[in-house]
């Protein structure tokens, strides 16, 4: 039997301070959440459902209807209190008929390509759009073509996340400006379409969607993305002058805005019911796969941390809600439309944890905050340790949970490991078959732990 443990560095000894009786005891309900999401946790049959029975939930959609619908049901089994439905008017776009590419060879022949419109952007004509290919890979390259390298040309943005972050996400957002304003740049010097490298960090062969945002000052251009191992062979054929033309069509457009809704459920809190906790993800998905990490875990979390607080008959003292937020991907009207509400309620809403980074092995959370906030959570790290999720930062939140903030809310982003995250992000490959139920079930451990703690004992 081990009776102590010294921890000695440079001929020095450290110290370990014994935890308080408040956190023993927390450590102990923290214990007894994971027990039982781990053996009778249901995120993973949500998910199952969520994925194979609904499928995409782009925002407008038929789909995004249904899932409305089926996360109200699993909230209410979950022993929510109270399950509402709370309006937003959402954008409602169409990928249409699909899409058509193909490369025209200075051999005469030509290559179909494997190509996705770029979510929000507008359809070809009928004839579809054909022209020379000019590559890119950054804006000031674009920059310096200027007019009379770019007009009537279609351009080909191919920048590549940067392999060297650790942090996949800071490469995604790098990256993903050409993804947001590439066809808009490109429009301004007279091109008549964008190709875009997808947004991935590997090589491979699926394409991947993602919204576009148009300046109002120059003409939409139609924009597709293609796969980063047909990117490659794009550039590579490019540089030995064997590619005459590329062509493609596609048929998406954009309908007027439908109505829909963020679905929430609540545990009314039992010393300080209008004091609210925010947990959720967004309902919406991109139209490819099944929206299985994005964000299809997050939802699937947010419900299993009132499921878990109802099984073992704990009575949060603040007001629990878990949301399903609807339109996150292409528009955000959800997110805004649950701030505004929560301006208008006349509750204090003193924290929101998101979701929203797929439901792989959890690291941690990063949280904003006042300092004093930020060091009432650091406090609780330790807790966490023994899950693996240890990693606290300062900074983190979510699009959904944003606009939040400047009600006072702190807010707080669940980070799990990222390094896979982009192989299916807004593809085709983003399906059920891609989640482990046991990293998706520890996600949901630490995430009802943080919840918990809030609960119990304020920020």
């Amino acid at each position: 039997m081990i009776r102590f443990l010294l921890v000695v560095t440079c001929c020095s000894l450290i110290l370990v301070p014994k935890p308080s009786a408040a956190q023993s005891e927390d450590s102990l309900v923290i214990r007894r959440i994971a027990d039982e999401i781990l053996r009778n946790g249901t995120a993973y049959e949500n998910l199952r459902f969520l994925c194979k029975q609904v499928g995409p939930r782009l925002s407008g959609s038929a789909g995004a209807e249904r899932a409305v619908q089926e996360t109200a049901r699993m909230m209410r089994e979950a022993g929510a209190d109270t399950v509402m439905l709370q309006p937003c008017l959402v954008p409602h776009w169409v990928r249409g008929d699909g899409e058509a590419a193909y490369v025209y060879g200075t051999d005469g022949g030509r290559r179909a390509i494997r190509a996705v419109a770029l979510g929000n952007s507008v359809g070809t004509s009928k004839k579809g759009v054909r022209g020379k290919v000019v590559e890119v890979r950054d804006f000031a390259e674009l920059d310096r073509l200027g007019k009379a390298g770019v007009e009537g040309r279609i351009v080909f943005f191919n920048h590549a996340m940067d392999p060297t972050m650790l942090q996949t996400f800071r490469a995604y957002g790098q990256a993903g400006a050409y993804r947001g304003n590439g066809p808009s740049m490109a429009a301004k010097y007279g091109a008549v379409g964008v190709v875009i490298r997808s947004l991935a960090s590997n090589i491979d062969d699926y394409p991947h969607t993602g919204s576009t945002r148009y300046n109002d000052s120059f003409p939409q251009l139609p924009a597709v993305a293609v796969s980063t191992r047909e990117a490659e062979r794009l550039s590579a054929d490019l540089r030995a002058g064997v590619i005459r033309e590329l062509w493609f069509r596609t048929t998406a457009e954009m309908l007027p805005d439908a109505p829909s809704y963020n679905v929430i459920g609540e545990i009314r809190g039992s010393e300080f019911p209008d004091e609210v906790i925010t947990v959720g993800g967004h309902l919406d998905s991109w139209d490819l796969g099944e929206g299985a990490h994005d964000d299809g875990t997050g939802c699937v979390q947010s419900i299993e941390v009132l499921r878990v607080m109802k099984a073992l008959g704990i009575r949060p003292k603040r007001t629990i809600r878990a949301v399903m937020f609807m339109n996150e991907e292409n528009g955000l009207r959800g997110g805004l439309a649950y701030a505004e509400a929560a301006k208008e309620d006349g509750r204090k809403h003193v924290f929101a944890l998101e979701s929203d980074a797929g439901g792989f092995t959890p690291r941690g959370f990063g949280f904003s905050g006042s300092p004093a906030q930020f060091q009432k959570f650091m406090g609780w790290r330790g807790l966490f340790q023994p899950y693996g999720a240890g990693d606290f930062a300062n900074g983190g939140g979510g699009a959904d949970i944003g606009p939040l903030r400047p009600l006072g809310t702190a807010l707080a982003g669940f980070v799990p490991d990222s390094q896979r995250y982009f192989d299916v992000h807004h593809a085709s490959s983003d399906v059920f078959e891609a989640v482990s139920p046991r990293e998706l079930n520890l996600g949901a451990v630490v995430m009802a732990g943080l919840v918990y703690l809030v609960s119990q004992h304020g920020l």
